[in-house]
């Protein structure tokens, strides 16, 4: 596969997403494929998931492999991402990887049956225009399956820090900035409205420290996504000490609890009209 320099994907850039650069955020990838994914692909199972599956912005691979080994030996499974070095480590048996740009796919009409997007629309500019793609190379009465977050939903823990309110905050302004909308969990079924799709609904998961370690969630909790905030000049530096002095003095607590919260949309590509007839998108 020919790779080239690394092209801009919207508001995530893998290399300033984690402090460590590109290789933590490989690893932040994979665990975040490993608390969650269980319950991903219940929903995604009860979704009807199987024959030929599109995964659109796979980045590198950490669902990828989860969907390959859960899916039936037939299934075909397509890898997609923008970022061809980055999709680079999704290769492995039984599965296409496929350069391209979500909004404009190299793919014919009608030609998947089942498309996910996981944490892929809050990092685009426009999520109309690649649902609008989407439902283009859907089979008439095909599904999307789209996983995201809300800010403002994200989850609950005990203890809670609200002076850390700001700092969130901020990091949520910083993505905005850069094209991406950490809010748009709650707009899902409006998005998949206006690009054409139907029957849309909404099913949320939660991920615990019941199940799982709490160090099991630093990576997404703890400092270390901070810290690209600080060389940016987004953060100070007092404020990231104080993002690690909670993450830490939550951690050690043995009674502390923490639920991370996802949502996932799904609906169904309409049949009895062609993919260029589509009604002009709703106001979302």
């Amino acid at each position: 596969m020919t790779t080239s320099v690394r092209p801009v994907g919207g508001s995530y850039d893998p290399a300033r997403t984690t402090g460590g650069g590109l290789a933590a955020e490989l690893d932040r990838l994979e665990a975040q494929a490993a608390l969650s994914f269980p319950e991903e692909l219940r929903i995604l199972r009860e979704l009807g998931i199987g024959g030929t599956v599109l995964e659109l912005g796979a980045g590198p691979g950490a669902v990828t492999r989860r969907l390959r080994a859960a899916l039936p030996a037939d299934s075909a499974l397509i890898a997609a991402d923008i970022d061809g070095e980055l999709l680079a480590h999704a290769a492995g048996p039984g599965v296409t990887l496929l350069v391209a740009d979500g909004a404009e796919l190299p793919l014919p009409d009608a030609s998947v049956d089942f498309v996910l997007l996981r944490y892929v629309l809050q990092h685009v500019p426009d999520p109309v225009a690649v649902l609008a793609e989407v439902r283009r190379v859907l089979r008439p009465g095909g599904r999307v399956a789209v996983t995201e977050v809300d800010s403002a939903l994200w989850g609950a823990a005990e203890p809670s820090y609200p002076e850390l309110a700001g700092v969130h905050a901020k990091m949520a302004a910083a993505q905005r900035a850069d094209g991406g909308d950490r809010s748009i969990g709650r707009r899902l079924p409006r998005l998949l409205r206006a690009a054409g799709f139907e029957q849309p609904v909404l099913r949320p998961f939660a991920t615990t420290n019941d199940d799982h370690p709490t160090d099991a969630f630093a990576p997404q909790l703890g400092p270390q996504r901070l810290e690209p905030l600080v060389a940016r000049g987004v953060l100070s530096l007092a404020e990231l000490a104080l993002a690690a002095d909670r993450w830490n003095r939550f951690r050690s607590d043995p009674d502390a609890w923490v639920m991370l919260l996802g949502l996932t949309a799904a609906a169904t590509a309409p049949a009895g009209r062609g993919p260029q007839e589509t009604a002009a998108p709703a106001a979302v």
